[in-house]
């Protein structure tokens, strides 16, 4: 194993730590937004690409089926009947109507639009049986036939799930969540049985030698599902709702492709809850949503370790602009199961400010996971209070153990104004592959508390770069 060693570089100096939530009033000098993709001709032809799914009139609300509101009333079957009634017609709008209504999973068929109106808010009932039968599935980037997710499509075309209605998962610190085990302050994940390690590990231990995903089957399953996931799906649309207490992800497309989703608000403060996790998607639009969470709001993904490089299926084509990001881990994320890749990313005029705001933008890989990312594009980001403003992290998790080093090409960061940060850049390459082809062009951090740490970079092109109202240089070390 190699040493993982860490040198902090006094690139500025210490400033009064600001408390509490800060204004962004002061970014619109530093930042000209735009709301085009004009950056190149990449970025606008995958603009005009991403088209999202249209339905044709015929519609029917899920009373027509039975469903009632009301906790006493399972509403399962009522939901299932709609979805076939108006799949087998051709296709259209299934509506869950106002008011208070119960269920168990939800599965989209082609040509559904799953509509939650105005008003309705749509429980799904927190008992992990009612997710089974199992299903074809990825859990932190290794497939297996693992819990059915609260909503999952499976090899469908032209599904959507639209509305201006809540879904509310259902997840508390007595139901789901405590399968994440011990986690920060909770009072709850001490149960030596149900932890999410007992599935976790064997499933891993399968997916670095090569067992079948038909195999990968647990009797004591404690993997806690995706709220959203469309698996291999094409032409995909989720706009409008709420989407609160996931038990895992909230929105997790996996090998779509021609995705949109936006103006979504996601809040759910539980373990791993991630707002919107693209895996292994190409062509996908992220727009004028907000994440309140637990975990990474955005972060995309592309398969763990040997998993990731049998599917061999980066993320490409990645479009994310005009985004809100309060708490969470990251804002804008790369990694970590990013085995597979990811190219052609780019991400602009979006705010983050937090308290609880960890990371603003975050690469995170290792040696085990690798891939390639390659052409990635930040733009017009205003970041009020972060912890740290830039990291790009080659230790992430389990550090230097493996054989497959991660490789960064075409790395820009442009025009991004900070107001308060801890530390404005952690960045950590390892001695025998430094983090290269990166470009930081008019950085500006107006109040920084702390050094940056920096460690095993190289070649990093820079351009007015200010720090605590001071011109600054990062070295190549």
């Amino acid at each position: 194993m190699r040493t993982d060693r860490r040198t902090l570089l006094k690139l500025i100096g210490h400033s009064a730590t600001t408390a509490g939530l800060l204004s962004l009033s002061g970014c619109s000098s530093a930042i000209r937004p735009t709301s085009d993709f004009d950056w190149d001709t990449n970025a606008a032809a995958i603009r005009s690409r991403i088209v999202p799914p249209t339905f044709p009139e015929r519609s029917a609300s899920i009373t027509d089926f039975g469903a009632k509101p009301g906790k006493q009333n399972d509403c399962t079957q009522a939901i299932a009947d709609a979805i076939a009634h108006i799949a087998q017609q051709g296709g259209g709008t299934v509506t869950v109507p106002e008011g208070a209504f119960y269920t168990g999973p939800v599965h989209l068929k082609s040509n559904i639009n799953f509509h939650i109106a105005k008003g309705a808010v749509l429980h799904f009932i927190p008992e992990p049986e009612r997710y089974k039968p199992y299903v074809f599935t990825r859990w932190e980037g290794t497939e297996l036939y693992g819990y059915s997710p609260l909503i999952y499509a499976f090899e469908q075309t032209n599904i959507a799930v639209t509305g201006e209605g809540t879904l509310e998962g259902g997840a508390s610190e007595t139901i789901w969540w405590p399968w994440k085990g011990p986690w920060k302050e909770a009072k709850w994940g001490d149960d030596p049985e149900a932890n999410q390690k007992n599935t976790r590990d064997p499933l891993r231990a399968m997916a670095e030698k090569g067992v079948p995903v038909e195999e990968r089957v647990f009797e004591k399953n404690y993997l806690r599902p995706p709220f959203i996931q469309p698996y291999r799906c094409k032409n995909v649309l989720i706009s409008g709702v709420t989407i609160r207490n996931s038990p895992f992800w909230l929105v997790n497309p996996v090998l779509c492709t021609n995705v949109t989703v936006k103006d979504i608000y996601c809040h759910s403060y539980g373990p791993n809850s991630d707002g919107c996790d693209p895996e292994s998607c190409t062509d996908v639009l992220i727009e004028n949503c907000t994440f309140d969470t637990g975990d990474d709001c955005i972060a995309v993904k592309s398969g763990r370790n040997a998993d990731g490089r049998r599917v061999a299926q980066p993320c490409e084509n990645i479009l994310i602009n005009n985004c809100q990001m309060k708490a969470g881990h990251g804002g804008v994320v790369i990694g970590s199961e990013i085995s597979g890749g990811v190219r052609n990313l780019y991400a602009q005029n979006c705010e983050m400010s937090s308290p609880n705001l960890d990371r603003g933008i975050r690469i995170k890989t290792n040696s085990l996971r690798g891939g390639h990312l390659q052409n990635l594009n930040y733009r017009n980001l205003r970041i009020g209070q972060v912890k740290d403003a830039i990291v790009i992290n080659f230790f992430y998790e389990e550090g230097d153990v493996g054989n497959f080093t991660p490789k960064l090409e075409g790395i820009r960061i442009e025009n991004l104004y900070v107001q308060h940060a801890q530390r404005a850049f952690v960045l950590l390459g390892y001695d025998h592959t430094p983090i290269t082809g990166v470009t930081f062009k008019s950085l500006t951090f107006e109040k920084v508390d702390s050094p940056s740490v920096i460690e095993n970079v190289a070649d990093i092109t820079q351009q007015n770069i200010v720090i605590n109202g001071k011109k600054a240089e990062l070295p190549n070390v």
